[in-house]
């Protein structure tokens, strides 16, 4: 079948929208799924920065959401017609995956970023029959279609709004997957989110919804704003003596942090801000050697990464939904929807701080939801 889809094919160029062709349809325990919509997250951006190790012509996406309209036979889990949300991939095999810890997959990188499954080869192509990179994080979503493990699918409620769910699969479910799963934290707990980006504010919202006492920082006003909306104290990244100012408001030093901006002094700032015990997550890649200063790990104190918010997408997702039904868990207020043609646009406004998270439709017009 052939379909529209943006291509990258150099690590400086514009995407292109072109057809694509898919020249085989799902295998056993694999899915062919109609995007209805997906989000643009820092990590798809991150494939310019890549220095070569992303292998390029490729679709990107990896926050899809759609309608399964093939599947790769009867037991293959979801069934033709369930609305899914895409997430990213792993093998099921390994100790991680049998310990309910897919994020932390043996295989991760060759799966999601580098590679694809072996017993699956290149099977998509460009108009003219070249060779596209193997999907990127089990999905290629950047797409009218995509086709994907069933492992990598979450069946939803047809009710909800399946175009705007896909952030669910990836950003949103690292930041709340940070509160709820990682820390676990609860009333009165005290949580210090570092970055209100699109990991940042779906944090915020999850420790509000679990009853925790949030502290938000950001450089950006607006991103403040939306921060207090959601329930927590806003403070500026350069408020004087932001350790202390943090302590203060979270009655002598919060019980977790959350970090996303990979800045080393901000790091040390939210290790300085913890009180005895606390823990902070790291959710952004580090760039450059972090220099810890002296003192930061005393009393207990501790620091660690994680990876999609230590989650099993297929129980974090409902639980996330059905806060949003609530009305508990407000993401659509971070959501502006792009046509898949606009996603250069989509881009820019991303990286210019216009957005927080961009939601490309294909053939759809785009707007606000806010």
């Amino acid at each position: 079948m052939t379909f529209r889809a943006a291509v990258l094919r150099s690590y400086e160029a514009k995407f292109t929208v072109e057809d694509v062709r898919l020249n085989t349809g799902p295998a056993h325990g694999e899915l062919l799924v109609r995007i209805a919509g997906c989000g643009m997250c820092r990590t798809d951006l991150a494939v310019r920065r890549s220095a070569g190790r992303s292998p390029l012509p490729a679709v990107l996406g990896h926050e899809g959401a759609g309608t399964v309209v093939e599947t790769g036979g009867p037991d293959t889990g979801p069934r033709v017609g369930d609305h899914v949300v895409l997430s990213f991939d792993s093998c099921g095999q390994c100790r991680n995956c049998l310990r309910a810890a897919p994020a932390y997959c043996d295989s991760f990188a060759a799966l999601n970023l580098f590679g694809g499954r072996e017993e699956h080869p290149a099977r998509f192509t460009d108009a003219t029959g070249g060779a596209l990179a193997p999907r990127w994080f089990g999905q290629s979503s950047f797409a009218e279609y995509a086709l994907v493990p069933a492992r990598n699918a979450v069946v939803v409620d047809p009710a909800l709004p399946v175009e705007l769910l896909g952030p669910l699969g990836c950003g949103f479910l690292t930041g709340a997957g940070a509160v709820l799963n990682t820390f676990g934290a609860g009333p009165g707990d005290t949580v210090a989110v570092l970055g209100a980006g699109a990991v940042g504010l779906a944090a915020v919202m999850a420790a509000t919804a679990a009853g925790a006492v949030t502290v938000a920082v950001d450089r950006n006003p607006v991103r403040l704003a939306l921060a207090e909306r959601f329930g927590a104290t806003p403070l500026p990244a350069t408020t004087p003596a932001l350790p202390d100012r943090i302590r203060r408001l979270t009655d002598g030093g919060a019980r977790y942090a959350l970090d996303t901006t990979a800045s080393p002094h901000l790091i040390n700032d939210a290790l300085r801000a913890l009180r005895p015990t606390g823990h902070l997550a790291l959710a952004a890649r580090l760039h450059t050697p972090l220099s810890l200063e002296v003192g930061t790990l005393d009393r207990g104190r501790r620091i660690s990464h994680l990876c999609e918010g230590d989650a099993v997408p297929g129980v974090l997702i409902p639980r996330l939904t059905a806060l949003w039904q609530a009305g508990l868990f407000p993401f659509e207020q971070l959501i502006r929807t792009y046509p898949l043609a606009d996603i250069d646009r989509a881009e820019q406004d991303c990286e210019a701080g216009r957005v927080v998270k961009p939601v490309l439709l294909p053939d759809r017009t785009g707007h606000t939801h806010d």
